[in-house]
């Protein structure tokens, strides 16, 4: 019996995916496939093609729980990712013909999108705008970085960022940043080009038709051009050149830079480009269709598009303005408190591209350092979950808190925090609103925040922010403040919180009884209980319920192995107990006792496998090869110990009666955890029969579950 605990082999995961992709229904009853910590999470067609006898028989497999709407979930542990990633590579996926089953992330994108909006419209034009920009971002963040190393140099005094007389090689550090944002409204119109299914390529060059040498020269050399006037728009500051070409004024502007334009422009391309598509035959389409394309929208744009695009973005950047001007406190809080709204639905990038117009038209912009509260706050939401995830030991949201909260910092980026953890938890946004608000007020209080680049707002753009001091302390006090509101009071319910420790306290015992021989583990404060955990694949199919007095005694008994009660108490059925592991029989079927006192008793003759150090859990072996946990309360393995007495050492071998521990009841209750002991055996799939004797109240050393081999 020892071999087989320490040598079980472990199924291979193809054939285990195999099994439950049949014990599911197939692949063509599977609606979306994602997973936690420990466990698939099935979204199902027909729930009723579930074959859940089968799935509980399977090794690999600790326990399946049916939901209701056609959800059903199955307990794998700590190898859930892997079968996760096979189930979804089977060619019986693909070969099926069924849709592939959606990634958590298209799934929590299905729900984002719901909430948009009741209007197809709507939702299309938002797509367009975050399509436009989204593949661009890792330029941007590159060119915002060189600004930064640039600015940290400014700021040391090792050059003039800002004098018009720089050397040949900072001339050339420009270049390199200046080529993203000046060029910019190229790669837009190229990005909503293949967003709206139309050549790229010709959405670029109509963009860059107004930005050649040859168009800007005009500009550039003003009323020296025959045909050139130019006039001063006295609110922004701006001169404004006029080209006569064919005897129609045509508007001269510097379109470096400009987002509204591409966008405009390439939405009018598109209706363009595919009616010349279904005018033209296909055989003769790749030279006539961007050839009327262009000679269309190239004088559409020059004339008409760019400037309407340039007085639309100046009207609302000097409305903005107004406001930023006239009630600076009441700009710098609505900004961030309005950001996790508007990111979360691909709504922030018209702001974006009016701080890119502010930059171009009045050489700075007044929207980032407020929009950097909304970040910070957003980032120190992060941190303290991070902090949570340390503290619980929780290492699958550690890993995606870390890189979170790694991009935000480093690159400025919100996205990864608010996808991969703000938007799954419905308490962190109330704490991040908090610290935007604390952020925002310290914005408007100083006096405001600008910055002459575009720039994500992360640790390393922090000077090129001016008054950089306010801004350090507006973005300061919303990281901390939205940190310290998340860690205090958690980012889970009471309820996931308890589902995610037990979760947690199962995974790490497989996965240290697989990694570890059963007769040599030494349990530390973070272990459930090894014992036999690798065997615990199902209980319900074999064991049987009935209820009944207990006889008080203890051994073979009737064909069988009788395990005495630990404790005195009620016994209670697992279902009555509120932990969604034991409940769910996962760790296998036995009994919850709700203790009259805390002195724990060995129920059965056997040998101490496992003791935990922390006196929580005990795991106990008979001589016949029956294992059995005792788990003193639920979730006190976060006590570390403390409130418990612990009596005996591993290997230890231990009779019916003999003392295990002595626990505090009081301080149990006092840590905010059940008190409620529980004694499951953990190989009860191996067994004829576990029969729980529940509803009774009973001494320590009664019988209160019967084991028949």
């Amino acid at each position: 019996m020892q071999g087989r605990i320490s040598n079980t082999p472990v199924p291979g995961l193809d054939a285990l995916a195999e099994a439950i992709l049949r014990g599911v229904g197939g692949p063509e009853n599977i609606e979306s496939l994602t997973h936690c910590a420990t466990r698939l999470r099935f979204q199902l067609h027909d729930g009723s093609k579930v074959d859940q006898a089968a799935l509980d028989a399977l090794d690999g497999v600790m326990g399946t729980v049916p939901q209701s709407g056609d959800r059903f979930q199955i307990v794998i542990g700590g190898a859930v990712a892997n079968v996760h990633s096979k189930i979804i590579n089977l060619p019986s996926m693909s070969r099926s013909g069924a849709a592939r089953p959606q990634s958590d992330a298209e799934v929590k994108a299905a729900a984002r999108a719901k909430g948009r909006g009741r209007f197809a419209w709507l939702d299309s034009f938002f797509e367009y705008l975050s399509d436009s920009f989204r593949p661009l971002l890792g330029v941007l963040l590159g060119a915002s970085l060189i600004i930064a190393i640039a600015s940290v140099l400014d700021a040391l005094g090792v050059v003039d960022f800002r004098a018009e007389d720089k050397s040949a090689t900072w001339v050339f550090v420009d270049a390199m940043w200046r080529s993203v944002l000046y060029f910019l409204p190229i790669m837009v119109a190229y990005n909503a080009a293949r967003k709206l299914k139309i050549d790229p390529w010709v959405g670029a060059t109509v963009m860059a038709a107004v930005m050649t040498p040859n168009f800007t020269g005009m500009l550039n050399a003003g009323s020296k051009i025959p045909g050139v006037t130019t006039t001063t728009n006295d609110t922004l500051g701006t001169t404004e050149s006029v080209a006569h070409v064919f005897g129609l004024p045509m508007q001269l502007n510097d379109y470096g830079g400009q987002v509204f334009v591409p966008l405009l422009m390439v939405a009018l391309l598109a209706l363009v480009y595919k009616a010349l598509q279904r005018l033209f035959p296909e055989n003769i389409q790749l030279v006539f269709v961007p050839f009327f394309s262009m000679l269309i929208m190239i004088p559409v744009t020059a004339f008409l598009i760019g400037p309407l695009g340039i007085w639309a973005g100046n009207g609302i950047g000097e409305g903005l303005s107004w406001l930023n001007n006239n009630a600076p406190i009441v700009f710098a809080i609505v900004i961030p408190l309005l950001y996790p709204f508007l990111v979360p639905l691909g709504l922030h990038w018209p702001l974006n591209a009016l701080m890119l117009q502010n930059i171009n038209t009045i050489g700075y912009d007044f929207i980032q350092g407020p929009m950097g509260a909304w970040n910070f706050a957003c980032f120190g939401a992060t941190a303290g979950v991070l902090l949570l995830s340390i503290r619980h030991r929780e290492p699958l949201m550690r890993q995606t808190a870390t890189g979170a909260l790694a991009a935000g910092l480093l690159g400025g980026i919100s996205e990864p925090s608010l996808y991969g953890i703000h938007l799954r938890y419905k308490r962190i946004y109330p704490r991040m609103l908090v610290g935007c608000l604390v952020g925002g007020v310290i914005v408007g209080v100083l006096g405001g925040v600008d910055t002459e680049a575009f720039a994500f707002t992360s640790v390393l753009t922090i000077p090129v922010f001016s008054p950089v001091g306010a801004y350090l302390i507006a973005i300061t006090a919303a990281f901390v403040t939205a940190m310290v509101l998340v860690y205090v009071s958690d980012y889970r319910t009471p309820e996931e919180r308890a589902q995610a420790n037990a979760e947690r306290d199962a995974a790490e015992a497989t996965a240290t009884a697989t990694e570890t021989p059963a007769e040599t583990v030494t349990a530390d404060d973070r272990e459930l209980v090894t014992v036999g955990a690798t065997t615990a694949h199902t209980t319900t199919s074999t064991a049987t319920t009935t209820t009944g007095p207990g006889t008080g005694a203890s051994g073979a008994a009737a064909g069988g192995t009788t395990l005495a009660a630990p404790v005195a108490g009620r016994v209670l059925d697992l279902d009555q107990v509120e932990d969604p592991v034991f409940s769910s029989r996962a760790l296998g079927e036995g009994v919850g006792i709700e203790p009259a006192d805390g002195r724990v008793v060995a129920p059965v003759d056997g040998e101490l496998i496992t003791v935990a150090d922390t006196g929580h859990a005990f795991g106990i072996r008979t001589a016949d090869g029956v294992e059995v946990l005792i788990h003193i309360g639920i979730d006190t393995v976060q006590m570390r110990g403390e409130g418990f007495d612990v009596h005996v050492t591993p290997g230890q071998r231990v009779s019916t009666g003999d003392l295990l521990a002595e626990a505090d009841l009081d301080a149990i209750r006092a840590a905010n955890h059940p008190t409620v002991t529980l004694m499951t055996v953990l190989n009860t799939a191996e067994l004829a029969a576990v029969e729980p004797h529940t509803g009774q109240d009973v001494t320590a050393g009664a019988q209160v579950v019967t084991v028949r081999r």
